[in-house]
């Protein structure tokens, strides 16, 4: 099956992409570019990543004591994304981009995703480079994001340290000022960092000229001592290998070491890192330290590095749509074709009867209607969210601010609910193929194996959740929360007037109904751990009631395109909603128990109780 079709459903036919071609920013462009752009990376993706799938799984990457060795189809396939331009698709002309919109880059990047997730296409270098476009100095932008923008150089985010994981808090690399040099300041001021990070992805490869790293460290106070929490919390720029202030390559390497190689469950052709900076491996002018520079204000960080978390979080949340979506294909392909025994009833006792294709067993048809639910439901999530960045972007001033409470609240979800409920529809594929699904015959296990890592990726659920409802959904007093429900009430209403809809319109006002009275009960007592103890099954009944709207509004949409309802395709997004809101939806009734009651089972079990 091809991504295609269900992608031009959702951008032309219910976001209606192509209406931001009447904005300035977008108006040299039209369905007929967005669609090219489309054919291109299609064809990348079918040529360059998708049959080394395989390879960079079994080929992992390897330290030969002075470099890391990758297959030659990753610097292929880097090389060819690269050339294609879309690490800098959605950037100003004069950023060398084609000012795309973000929700066409995002569309386009799917095909890569779906193709070879272990590849990878450059989320974190991207998404480095648009951070230093806003909290950069007109020097670090020119030569560290443009540079990264064009290829020359790559980018990592460097945030968890081995005794820290992701309690940035508790972090300990320092960085210390290194006194006045001219070269130096024209890049931003220049500290020398010490320590080690941690699950570095694409910390150490040859793939570009130069690695810029973003990392966290603690500026110490006078007296010398870092600073408790997060106040201390710094960024820096420390590049694998020194660069002028021309943005050429120095010929000294800084200090910044390989520790060791990560080896993974999944994401396998992705190297994985632990770096050790200022060990003093390679020395910068004989000085002690990794050679780093500043990027916006001493101790704000933290706040510079949430402009890339966030837009992480978002590709990591459509990475796990796309390997759910591969597995949903495959096992379709899969059931379409394998024969094995014979349908209940009478004539399923006659052993002379043909054996029936698996797709016509009942079972082998819920489970694939559930990863269809899943994949294509948080697929639009996923793209719903990205046109959301282009209001932010493009709109007037009040849609502008709308778009970002509605991108504060939906964060949390559109990384966690896909990571969750597209890893459940590989598992259902793996299932669907029997034995066979669990040999590397077929590609459901490797599938399975590279979506379980993004769960973990970019924050975990329980760290999610925390931030939707400790943080989210209270914050400007609500007002995302109740942004959410307007937009969701405003379907409601619509799809009351559709008789086929009607039901499904009535179910989704009651669990809306539900969010809001749980959320309330949750922080009944205004005691933080009381509300956050089941913040996780909050977060699973609030990303079903999103999902629930989600299917609910392509649901209309669908129906408006095909008023016969003649075709095959809308048969299959109709019965995708009916399955959701028949099997699905009604499970946010116990997720959302514990939470009202504040059930402390979990917060009171003494650990020797285990």
């Amino acid at each position: 099956m091809s991504l295609r079709p269900t992608l031009d459903f959702l951008l032309y036919n219910w976001l209606n992409a192509e209406s931001l071609n009447q904005r300035e920013r977008f108006a040299d462009h039209s369905r007929e570019t967005f669609d090219a752009v489309f054919d291109t990376c299609e064809r990348i993706a079918r040529e360059k990543y998708a049959p080394f799938n395989r390879l960079v799984d079994t080929q992992e990457p390897h330290f030969d004591g002075e470099t890391v060795i990758l297959p030659q189809a990753t610097h292929e396939a880097h090389k060819a994304y690269a050339g294609s331009g879309m690490l800098s698709a959605a950037q100003d002309y004069d950023e060398g981009g084609m000012q795309l919109p973000y929700t066409i880059e995002a569309a386009a990047n799917c095909f890569f995703a779906m193709a070879s997730v272990s590849i990878g296409s450059s989320l974190l270098t991207k998404g480095n480079a648009n951070l230093l476009l806003v909290h950069g100095t007109e020097a670090q932008k020119e030569v560290f994001a443009r540079n990264e923008f064009a290829g020359r150089f790559s980018g990592t985010m460097c945030l968890s340290e081995p005794q820290a994981g992701s309690s940035l808090s508790d972090i300990t690399t320092r960085a210390v000022p290194d006194g006045y040099d001219f070269e130096a300041e024209a890049l931003g001021p220049r500290y020398r960092l010490t320590g080690n990070k941690m699950w570095i992805s694409s910390g150490e490869h040859e793939l570009t000229e130069n690695i810029i790293h973003l990392v966290l460290a603690k500026i110490p106070g006078p007296d010398g001592k870092l600073i408790p929490g997060t106040r201390g919390i710094s960024l820096f720029i420390v590049p694998k290998k020194m660069v002028g202030a021309d943005g050429q390559l120095t010929g000294v390497r800084n200090d910044v070491a390989l520790a060791g190689l990560n080896h993974k469950l999944g994401w396998r052709g992705t190297t994985n890192t632990l770096l050790n900076f200022g060990e003093g491996k390679y020395p910068v002018d004989g000085a002690a330290g990794a050679v780093g520079y500043l990027v916006g204000k001493p101790h704000e960080g933290l706040r510079c590095m949430f402009h890339m978390m966030n837009e992480a979080r978002i590709g990591v949340g459509t990475a796990a749509v796309m390997l759910g979506m591969a597995g949903y294909y495959a096992s379709l392909d899969y059931a379409k074709n394998r024969p094995q025994g014979r349908l209940m009833g009478p004539a399923g006792k006659d052993a002379a009867q043909p054996q029936v294709r698996i797709i016509e067993h009942s079972d082998v048809k819920r489970m694939l209607l559930a990863q269809k639910s899943y994949c294509e439901g948080a697929l639009a999530l996923e793209l719903y969210c990205a046109r959301l960045v282009d209001e932010q972007h493009t709109a007037d001033a009040q849609a502008a601010d709308d778009a970002r409470l509605l991108l504060e609240v939906l964060t949390p979800i559109a990384k966690s609910w896909p990571s969750e409920w597209c890893l459940e529809a590989n598992s259902l594929a793996i299932q669907i193929h029997g034995g066979y699904g669990y040999t590397r015959d077929f590609p459901v296990e490797q599938y399975w194996r590279d979506n379980r890592l993004n769960m973990i990726h970019e924050g975990t659920h329980g760290i999610q959740a925390t931030d939707l409802l400790g943080r989210k959904v209270l914050m400007e007093g609500g007002k995302g929360l109740a942004l959410l429900a307007a937009r969701i009430s405003a379907t409601i209403e619509r799809a009351l007037q559709v008789p086929e809809l009607a039901t499904y319109a009535g179910a989704l006002d009651k669990a809306v109904y539900q969010v809001g009275a749980v959320t309330k009960a949750a922080w009944a007592t205004g005691n933080p751990q009381d509300a956050l103890a089941n913040a996780v099954p909050y977060m699973q009944g609030f990303g079903h009631t999103v999902l629930a709207w989600i299917w609910l509004d392509v649901a209309l949409a669908t129906l408006r395109s095909d008023t016969t309802k003649s075709i095959a395709a809308t048969a299959g997004k109709m019965a995708a909603v009916r399955y959701f809101y028949h099997y699905e939806l009604p499970k946010i009734g116990a997720w959302f128990q514990v939470v009202s009651d504040r059930d402390l089972t979990c917060v009171d079990l003494p650990e020797d109780a285990f």
